[in-house]
């Protein structure tokens, strides 16, 4: 994975809004959810749903199928696996890491 596009998918899950989207989907698992399930569980109104839904589609974290009259959603897990990859590849650039917790004593 590149930077740019890194960079693209981090910033479409840094909005609330289409992080409780993305990890409500990550949650249905491989089913899926379609969007009027994902509107009543997460109180959004079908537009807005819509708005966010096409940011995360277009930086490849969701896919979309229609079935007959329902439009299911799936958080991309490939693409997602990718990601959380690129962020760790080179954590401690080969020092060995440290715990969560001593790193937080150290900031």
């Amino acid at each position: 994975m590149i930077l740019d596009q890194a960079a693209s998918r981090l910033e479409a899950l840094g909005n609330p809004t289409r992080l409780r989207i993305y990890r409500s989907l990550v949650r249905a698992g491989s089913n899926g959810s379609p969007v009027g399930k994902l509107q009543s569980d997460l109180g959004i109104p079908s537009s807005t749903l819509s708005h966010h839904l096409k940011a995360l589609l277009a930086v490849g974290l969701v896919t979309q199928e229609r079935q007959a009259t329902t439009l299911v959603c799936r958080a991309n897990y490939e693409v997602m696996g990718q990601l959380v990859s690129f962020l760790v590849e080179e954590c401690c650039a080969g020092d060995r890491c440290g715990s969560v917790a001593d790193n937080n004593h150290a900031a």
